[in-house]
């Protein structure tokens, strides 16, 4: 079976579908999502409104950035370290 991705902004609009009254049978029949995947959506982005979808949006492409960068200057920090132990511990010493 094929996974569907669905954007921030609809999933908000099937959790305001729900709000309003339509029964989450119906709502997740016609999404073609299961009944868990429904109540994990809302658990996660109940009561947004789309402009804070987009701040949410921005604030996980920046978290996302940033642990991007921090394990690639971990791997530095350790790559220098090494190479420095070895200098330490070669030849020379």
């Amino acid at each position: 079976m094929k996974k569907k991705r669905y954007s921030v902004e609809q999933i908000v609009a099937v959790l305001k579908q729900a709000e309003m009254g339509m029964p989450v049978a119906d709502l997740i029949r016609q999404m073609g999502i299961t009944e868990q995947t429904f109540y994990r959506w809302k658990k996660k982005y109940a009561g947004l409104e789309s402009d804070q979808v987009c701040e949410l949006k921005q604030a996980l492409d920046e978290n996302a950035r940033l642990k991007k960068l921090v394990a690639e200057l971990s791997l530095d920090k350790s790559v220098l370290q090494d190479v420095l132990s070895k200098k330490l511990s070669g030849p020379g010493a």
